[in-house]
């Protein structure tokens, strides 16, 4: 061959050197992949980003991410390490994950376990003992009536978390304001803050601080503060309920009425359900003071709400709202209904 033939020759064996590796690097990536199998023959391939509540989460490049119901899956093969956290607390890490007839394998078939035990694969920082995990969510009813009558109302709600592995503290602010042609027809807010240490699971105690006022109810200040035992009686998707009780020390100023002081019981309730699907949340709460030495006044809040994920974090919320106070002052009505519907940021 010339020089000039081998000179033309060149490039083309470059480009061929490129393409092998190209194609290489692509089987490469492939062999890598992570793999669920299902028990209806059917194989996925991606990248688990992790499993929990009986559900493993795989992002692939055909379908995003999909969630699989553990009870679907035949078995699970991943190419790197995971951490995998068990439910005695113990933590396995730098293995891969192996879950093959219901049985989890870890360090190469050495170890094997039944798959029920298997609790998170890929924890959060915090379930490790590794910080706080800060949760919450703000939300505002606005509306404007302009007319025969003017009117502009407000609703304002702000809830947020601090999880660790060991204790939680909870900050809660809700309010309303309304006015009707220049003369306000509803003025009130509440703030609570709560700290909860968890001991054997479910079982948790805390202590709650809670300040609230009323214009229209005469109430001018309330404060409460005392202990509770909580209990997380379910922690599913598809249903979450936890209750509190407890006894509090309470304190009353009004502007009209005799101001108060006294001991109660107060308890909470919370339920939520995603049962309608789509990332959308049913849930149910509700506050309750019983005044032990006045065993006829008791004050009960109950929330029934809908919501429902949008864009960028953004959160729409439908919402009712009851509040009783048998002990309403005179001339004040014991029931009032609240009905929202409000936007809210998420994080």
């Amino acid at each position: 061959m010339t020089l000039h033939n081998r000179l033309k020759s060149r490039p083309l064996v470059g480009l061929f050197a490129v393409i092998i590796t190209l194609f290489a690097h692509a089987s490469a990536s492939d062999s890598a992949q992570d793999e669920i199998l299902l028990k209806n023959g059917s194989r996925i391939l991606g990248e688990v980003q992790g499993s929990r509540d009986g559900v493993v989460t795989i992002k692939t490049d055909f379908a995003g991410t999909i969630d699989v119901d553990m009870k679907e899956v035949k078995s699970v093969t991943t190419a790197d390490p995971v951490v995998i956290l068990m439910t005695d607390e113990s933590v396995k890490r730098d293995s891969t994950l192996v879950i093959q007839e219901e049985q989890l394998v870890i360090a190469e078939g050495e170890e094997t376990f039944p798959l029920e035990d298997l609790l998170v694969v890929n924890p959060e920082p915090w379930e490790l003992g590794e910080g706080y995990k800060w949760t919450g969510n703000l939300g505002f009813a606005l509306s404007r009536q302009r007319g025969n009558t003017d009117t502009n109302d407000l609703n304002y709600k702000l809830e947020s978390q601090w999880r660790s592995k060991w204790d939680r503290y909870r900050l809660q602010a809700n309010g309303e304001t309304d006015e009707a042609d220049g003369t306000k027809t509803a003025d009130n807010w509440q703030v609570s803050g709560k700290y909860d240490y968890f001991l054997e699971d479910p079982n948790y105690v805390g202590v709650l601080v809670q300040a609230e006022s009323d214009k229209f109810q005469d109430l001018d200040i309330r404060y409460l503060i005392g202990p509770y035992l909580g209990r997380q009686f379910c922690d599913k998707p598809v249903f979450s309920l936890k209750g509190e009780l407890g006894f509090s020390y309470v304190t009353e100023e009004y502007n009209i009425a005799d101001d108060d002081e006294y001991g109660a019981s107060n308890w909470h309730l919370h339920a939520s359900s995603d049962y309608l699907g789509g990332d959308s949340s049913l849930y149910f709460k509700q506050d309750g003071i019983w005044n032990l030495e006045d065993t006829s006044d008791v004050i009960v809040n109950s929330t029934f709400g809908l919501s429902y994920p949008l864009i960028w974090s953004i959160e729409a919320a439908a919402e009712v709202l009851f509040e009783y106070d048998s002990g309403a002052v005179e001339n004040v009505d014991d029931m009032d209904q609240t009905y929202n519907l409000r936007l809210g940021y998420k994080w």
